[in-house]
């Protein structure tokens, strides 16, 4: 019987591994590769702020999971995993119609991401809205339109005041995205759509924006949020959420039509104590350098649900990003196809290429690493092309050099025949 590894959770680092494995080992005949998620297709979760503002169409960027484990040679379950036993080396999944089903294993990969972390914060969890999942995303875009529809409709202009509480990566690109998006709808003709009826406000509670990053690029992504009218608040925590605004740590509070929660993240809930497999205090699996988990050298994990130390002497741990994900991902095929043949595994090491912090049409800003590990602040329309990139790298990952290629041509025909921003 052939190898049988298991993948559950295809995000990033899940669906690049399944996609490597299927081309190498599934391939030749030496494992059976499968890949499980909730969802039927994939969309890259650093782009969620961009569906969210209605500048990029799920529906047409998307991967559907079943043409591309049939392209690459692995197979697809559709389900949710609710449980596991590791003595017989199975998985639980739950079907949408709630039904259950047992998924057999010899090497499991769980990818199953991060979500935001509410940190207990009374009101959150009824009166935020998330950026977690594409149907979020969509739920917000969704309420946007409805807002500028109605508005346009009734001849009327109402403020919409929106609070984002979290300055790191993803609440930084939704407040330019968010900007960027009543610009263009603006242009479509909608009344009462426009830059001055936003009023966008961005709350950190700590001392400045960005914080994984150098302060100057801090100060250069705040500078340009407040020239676009953004209210950036640091140093101000969130005590609680409610129906219509957000009570400060400080007793002030600030008024919002929409509150969106965008700090901290934290694994699934299920993996706390899944199977006596040891977490740490925001769910992350713990996993050795080889990505084993620490209770389970059958189990192995990556990208955000996994706690990996940076070196041996544990000093820290691999952050939570999309690059760390997508390296897991490829040395994890090379070492599992090491695994089958009865050889050491590889040990992995996180290289930190930089960051960068997409404005909309507006910037881009980096930190890039260069020589000697020394991180190099850039900004215009070199960044932006940078940030542009990045997607496309993701692509040439799962589709190859060529078809990435005409994807993005297709890509740039398509903007000449469909409007800016999905108006529906």
């Amino acid at each position: 019987m052939k190898h049988r590894v298991l993948i559950v959770g295809g995000g990033a680092g899940g669906l690049e591994l399944a996609t490597r494995l299927g081309k190498t080992l599934g391939k030749q005949k030496k494992a059976a590769i499968t890949l499980v998620d909730a969802n039927l297709t994939h969309i890259w979760k650093p782009l969620l702020h961009e569906v969210a503002a209605g500048s990029l169409d799920p529906s047409i960027d998307e991967l559907n999971y079943f043409a591309q484990a049939k392209w690459n040679h692995f197979s697809f379950q559709f389900g949710r995993m609710v449980g596991m036993d590791r003595e017989r080396k199975v998985v639980l999944l739950a079907s949408s119609d709630g039904d259950a089903r047992e998924v057999p294993y010899d090497t499991l990969v769980l990818a199953v991401g991060s979500q935001c972390n509410d940190f207990g914060t009374v009101g959150v969890q009824d009166h935020c809205q998330f950026l977690d999942s594409r149907t979020q995303a969509e739920k917000l875009q969704k309420q946007l339109l409805a807002r500028y529809m109605r508005a346009h409709a009734e001849d009327a202009s109402n403020p919409l005041r929106i609070a984002i509480v979290g300055a790191g990566a993803t609440g930084v690109e939704l407040c330019a995205e968010l900007q960027h998006a009543v610009r263009v709808i603006e242009g479509y003709g909608l009344r009462h759509a426009s830059p001055d009826i936003l009023q966008v406000t961005l709350l950190e509670a700590g001392p400045r924006i960005l914080p994984v990053l150098n302060q100057d690029v801090s100060e250069t992504v705040h500078s340009g949020l407040a020239n676009l009218g953004i209210d950036v608040r640091v140093n101000t925590a969130v005590k609680e959420v409610k129906a219509k605004g957000v009570v400060l740590a400080d007793g002030g509070a600030i008024s919002s039509d929409l509150t969106i929660w965008a700090a901290g993240i934290k694994a699934p809930a299920f993996l706390k104590g899944l199977s006596g497999l040891e977490t740490n205090r925001i769910n992350q699996l713990l996993v050795r350098r080889t990505l084993q988990t620490t209770i389970d050298d059958s189990i192995f994990a990556i990208g955000d649900c996994a706690s990996c130390p940076l070196s041996d002497e544990g000093a820290g741990t691999v952050p939570p990003r999309a690059q760390a994900a997508h390296q897991q991902a490829e040395m994890l095929s090379r070492s599992l196809a090491l695994r089958i043949s009865g050889k050491p595994l590889l040990k992995f090491n996180y290289e930190d290429r930089g960051t960068l912090i997409s404005m909309a049409s507006f910037n881009a800003v980096g930190a890039l690493t260069g020589l000697l590990g020394r991180k190099n602040v850039t900004e215009g329309l070199f960044a932006r092309t940078l940030y542009m990139s990045l997607y496309r790298l993701h692509q040439v990952a799962l589709f190859g050099a060529t078809r990435a290629l005409l994807k993005a041509f297709s890509d740039l025909l398509q903007r000449k025949t469909r409007p800016r921003l999905k108006l529906h």
